[in-house]
This record gives structure tokens, C-alpha cells and sequence, in this order.
């Protein structure tokens, strides 16, 4: 299936003059537009390898959207690129989380994979805390703080000021109302920022490599993983990072071709 929805331009513009300004976005739009469809006219013509030339050029020029990773995350898969199917996958998430054929296509090419991973059983809070994280993204989670703290000012000046008893006991309570929901938010906004900012992941391109249980070959090899894995990294040593796997399992492993989807 091919997205052709138009590019987002992510990258931050210096202030200039509006007429310059809208110049230069009617230009970046219009030298993109092109490769972002001639790339989707390659897919359809069954040329993949042209296809993924064309969206990484457009990605080359420093525009991202869910729609070019997941054309992109196509084309690969297409020509059974594991790793590289994944990773465009996994970026199309992060853009549009939600999109049901990029969680359906992902699942795809995850059968792809040599390794069978199991997820590691939740606990329900983790689940409740997971669901409640990912009902909003951040940005709007933090528009939600906001929000929250305009009204919570708004009724307290309300129950400063207003002389009638039973209008400020009401403006009184539903402000205290607001603060606690203002608190909850601003500590869901936080938890998610600082999540985002200490969790790492990445996608494993080399075809096979060993995880030890220490950082040198003096240890145990615990198992091993195959391209297109995708793993959380948790510390570095030298040549050496440590990994955890969604079954929970952790070792390190030796200059390793990672690609951080943090990026």
C-alpha cells in the first residue's frame, strides 16, 4: 500500500522576513513533492530498488513523514531487506503511531526475522501506565498542563473575587478539582519526556551476532540475534554495548551494526 500524503518539513527555519519565509517553503515543497511521487510511481511500476532511491533522497533533503518511511519501509520489504524494513517501519510509528496499516505491515516484516521473540508478560499497572503514556503524545500532553493551569487561575481569581457564598465554595472546589488534574498531567508530561529522553532503541543489522553475559570474551554466550531485531540500549563500553530484548533478556554485545531509532 502506498501513502501519498505530503511530506512534513520537520527541520527548524531560522525567522526571516514572511515573504522570504513562504518562498522558501513553497520551494522545499515543490523540489520535494517530486521525488516523494516519482518515488511512489517507481513502487507501482515494480521498481523497488529506484523507489527506495527516490524516498531517500527525499529524506536526504531533511523532510520526514509517517507516509515516506512507511513507502520507504515497503519498498524494502519488497526486495527482503529485514533490517531495513523494520527500521522504516519502526520510524513510521513513531510519526503516526496509530496508523493501522503501518502496525499491520510492521508485523509483516517482523515475520521476516530469524529470531522468535516472546514479549515479556506486563503487570497491570505497566499496562494501565502504558495506556495512559500513550493516549496522548507529549506535545499533547503538554498542551493539556497548560490548558489545565489557565483554568485552575481562572477559578481561583474567580473564588478570590466573587462575593456570593455559594458561587465561591463552587469556584473554590472546582478549582482544587483543576489543580489535582493539572498535577497528574504535569507528572504524565514529565514521565514521558523523561522516558523518551533515557530510553534508547535500535535496529540490529548485523546478519548474526553473539550476546555474552560480560563486556569481554572471558564470559558465556547467552544466545545470539539475527538482522532486524530490534533492542533497547542501556549502557557502552568501549566497543561493547549492552542490550535488552522485549523478553527482558540483557548481555552485551561486540561491535555490533546498530541504528538507533532515536535518531
Amino acid at each position: 500500500m502506498i501513502k501519498r500524503k505530503y511530506l512534513t518539513i520537520l527541520k527548524e527555519k531560522w525567522i526571516l522576513p514572511l515573504l522570504m519565509f513562504n518562498a522558501f517553503i513553497i520551494y522545499g515543497q515543490a523540489s520535494v513533492e517530486p521525488l516523494f511521487e516519482n518515488g511512489n510511481a517507481a513502487y507501482n511500476d515494480g521498481d523497488y530498488k529506484k523507489a527506495v532511491s527516490l524516498y531517500q533522497q527525499t529524506l536526504n533533503t531533511g523532510n520526514h513523514s509517517a507516509a515516506l518511511y512507511f513507502n520507504l519501509g515497503n519498498s524494502y520489504y519488497r526486495l527482503n531487506n529485514v533490517a531495513e524494513s523494520i527500521y522504516s517501519y519502526e520510524k513510521a510509528k513513531q510519526l503516526a503511531p496509530d496508523d493501522d496499516d503501518i502496525q499491520i505491515n510492521s508485523a509483516f516484516a517482523q515475520n521476516m526475522t530469524i529470531d522468535s521473540i516472546e514479549p515479556l508478560p506486563k503487570s497491570q499497572l505497566a499496562v494501565i501506565q502504558n495506556k495512559l503514556f500513550s493516549f496522548w503524545s507529549l506535545k499533547a500532553w503538554s498542551k493539556v498542563t497548560l490548558v489545565l493551569i489557565w483554568i485552575f487561575t481562572f477559578l481561583f481569581l474567580g473564588y478570590l473575587f466573587l462575593s456570593d457564598p455559594r458561587l465561591k465554595r463552587s469556584f473554590f472546589f472546582s478549582s482544587l478539582l483543576c489543580l489535582v488534574f493539572f498535577l497528574g498531567s504535569i507528572g504524565i508530561t514529565f514521565s514521558i519526556d523523561q522516558q523518551d529522553k533515557n530510553t534508547e532503541y535500535a535496529i540490529l543489522f548485523s546478519k548474526q551476532i553473539d550476546i555474552w553475559s560480560e563486556p569481554n570474551q572471558r564470559g558465556e554466550i547467552q544466545f545470539n540475534l539475527h538482522e532486524g531485531t530490534k533492542v533497547q540500549l542501556l549502557d557502552v563500553l568501549d566497543e561493547w554495548q549492552k542490550i535488552r530484548i522485549v523478553n527482558g533478556s540483557e548481555g552485551w554485545i561486540q561491535n555490533a551494526d546498530l541504528r538507533s531509532l532515536n535518531n
